[in-house]
């Protein structure tokens, strides 16, 4: 297990952050993909998804039964082996989702599209409704399995577990999360 002693980024090194890229958690034929709406200045500046301290995306993972343990950003590529990944529907970074706009969510849509039927993983998880809507085209989507899919690939939108979402307390995105790990469980391989 890695040391995780390193300290909080400076305002500056967030700063710095701005407009870098996170490289992908993937590989072929995933259980679930998991798709944040874009990476933070917390994670760019770290080098890790979903490292903001309050962000629930790693204690939600474990109490869903993704992983053993709650796993550090920093273990993100141990969800591999267990069969999952991480990507975003935005690859660059901002400091907080309402600086992009529509477009580029939608282009962040296309490319997204892309990448999944290059991989192909059973599940794509987008977590955020409004990013959804935006990048499907799909104004009325609610949280939970979608009707439309990416070839095999079967679509699920999940809320954004960011500690800023209120509408959601850690049981009920644990719940939300369960669901699609047993749809994984139960259609894997």
């Amino acid at each position: 297990m890695p040391a995780f002693k390193r300290p909080a980024p400076t305002r500056a090194e967030l700063l710095a952050s701005i407009d870098r890229t996170l490289r992908d958690v993937i590989a072929k034929d995933l259980r679930v993909l998991f798709c944040g709406i874009n990476p933070g200045l917390y994670s760019a500046a770290t080098g890790h998804h979903f490292a903001r301290p309050g962000n629930r995306f790693w204690p939600t993972l474990h109490a869903a039964g993704f992983t053993p343990r709650t796993l550090h950003p920093s273990e993100e590529r141990e969800l591999l082996s267990l069969g999952y990944g991480i990507t975003n529907v935005v690859r660059r970074t901002t400091a907080t989702a309402a600086e992009l706009d529509d477009d580029e969510i939608r282009d962040g849509g296309r490319r997204l599209v892309a990448k999944v039927k290059r991989w192909r993983p059973r599940v794509l998880a987008i977590l955020g409704v409004g990013a959804y809507r935006t990048a499907f085209g799909r104004p009325r989507a609610t949280i939970g399995r979608q009707a439309e899919t990416v070839g095999d690939t079967v679509l699920w939108v999940l809320p954004n577990p960011s500690g800023l979402n209120a509408n959601y307390q850690r049981p009920e995105l644990a719940r939300l999360f369960r669901e699609v790990r047993e749809f994984s469980d139960d259609h894997h391989g």
